[in-house]
């Protein structure tokens, strides 16, 4: 049917470009149809309705230890910072679980994730959660711009800095570690850049640093390597920021990114695929990462077979959906939303390297299952379920795919069901570990 079949598709770009959406969501996106439901979604100039409702954290100033200070005081003072770090970053990663769950423009808090994922900075070792929420409002508020200036702020980023090593960096004894990344990570991919360049690249960002006592970036004329530089075949006395400019000009920057982009909201593609190609060649002309996710949501193979089977959910997608589908926060998880996320392998603003988290089956081991499982029962039993209740035993099953905007149920799952139709949390739970709803 062409109801149907327009009803899945708009399904499948809410989950991919948002969360998924609620079935009142999904009922008026159907109406609307499916390109009008691409531009509201990718219409990020207009304010996020959640933004009222959830202020930004507040963070403990770093401690002003007096010189010379005893040992036990230091001491003392390195502790209390220690727990205020905890329970900030705590804190911090409740709020923004709640920001997705809430938000009104999904594709903005989508791609906040995208860019924290292709990014990757670890609270773990930058230890301040302040430093970590500035960095993420970067990728609120820069995320679907320009992408050299995304690049250029998140070069700057305290986060970054302090993730990267940017204070060992000194004229003289360059650190390779902020070029190298940004180099086979960031903009351009392994095998489109020599060692050279990330030598020389090196030397560019000596002297950028963090304050720890102004929270600022600063360069340090001291520390700056100011003599000439060759960088991709071209020599001068060039910046950090030069470096950046460069590397977004390199023929590969393009397809690359775009690479990124398709395999995250569509399917695992190289930056030689032939939709990759295609769509870069648009990227490149502005670099508008706004127009490039509109352009991807809109290709015929963003919603081709190979697409709508191509990606797992990873655990915070999983997460977050399940909450906004069910119309709950983060605390209706319990107070072992945490451990729960740690339990799935994904803990928000702690991806395990700087190449960030792995994608797809990796997500599909028995100890995820079980843990997802343990949710699952956990938000069943918190969530309404008058909806599913209030039908006949035999609709329950099509009752729960409706709340869960999946289209339907393959014969095993549904046999699953059918064994518990009449218990609706356990049907919900259920519904929650299959994987018609566990693939993305």
């Amino acid at each position: 049917m062409a109801g149907d079949e327009t009803r899945s598709r708009i399904a499948h770009l809410y989950r991919r470009a948002g969360f998924g959406a609620r079935p009142e969501e999904l009922d008026a996106a159907v109406a609307a149809g499916y390109e009008a439901t691409v531009d509201k979604l990718v219409d990020l100039s207009v304010a996020d309705g959640a933004w009222a409702t959830m202020p930004a954290p507040t963070f403990t100033p770093p401690p002003v230890i007096a010189q010379p200070a005893d040992e036990a005081a230091r001491r003392a003072a390195q502790q209390a910072e220690q727990r205020a770090n905890r329970e900030e970053g705590r804190k911090l990663n409740q709020w923004w679980l709640d920001r997705m769950v809430l938000s009104t423009t999904p594709l903005r808090e989508r791609l906040t994730l995208f860019w924290h994922d292709h990014f990757a900075t670890s609270i773990q070792k930058v230890k301040e959660p302040e430093l970590m929420y500035r960095q993420n409002e970067i990728f609120r508020t820069a995320g679907a711009g320009n992408f050299e200036a995304l690049a250029q702020a998140v070069a700057r980023d305290p986060a970054m800095l302090v993730w990267l090593d940017a204070n060992e960096n000194k004229k003289g004894k360059p650190n390779e570690n902020f070029a190298r990344e940004l180099f086979e990570l960031f903009i351009l991919g392994i095998g489109n850049y020599t060692e050279a360049d990330v030598q020389e690249g090196a030397r560019a960002f000596t002297g950028w640093q963090y304050q720890r006592r102004t929270g600022a970036f600063s360069v340090l004329p001291a520390q700056h390597d100011s003599a000439a530089k060759t960088i991709f075949g071209q020599t001068g006395n060039f910046g950090g920021e030069d470096v950046v400019r460069m590397a977004v000009a390199q023929p590969a920057s393009a397809p690359y990114i775009t690479s990124k982009l398709w395999s995250g909201f569509a399917r695992p593609a190289g930056a030689s695929d032939p939709v990759v190609r295609q769509l870069a060649a648009g990227f490149a002309k502005d670099l508008d990462v706004g127009k490039l996710v509109r352009a991807i949501l809109l290709h015929p193979e963003f919603v081709a077979p190979a697409s709508r089977t191509g990606l797992v959910k990873q655990p915070i997608e999983y997460v977050v959906g399940t909450l906004r589908a069910l119309n709950l926060r983060a605390a209706a998880a319990g107070n072992n939303l945490p451990q729960t996320l740690e339990g799935l392998g994904q803990q928000p603003f702690a991806p395990p390297s700087v190449g960030g988290w792995p994608q797809n089956y990796y997500w599909l081991t028995t100890s995820f299952a079980l843990t997802r499982l343990r949710f699952a029962s956990t938000v069943a039993a918190r969530a309404r379920l008058d909806g599913i209740a209030s039908a006949s035993v035999a609709d329950r099953p099509a009752a729960v795919a409706r709340l869960l905007s999946v289209d339907g149920w393959g014969p095993s799952t549904s046999a699953g069901l059918a064994k518990v139709a009449n218990d609706p949390k356990a049907l919900l739970t259920i519904a929650l570990v299959a994987p018609e709803y566990v693939l993305a």
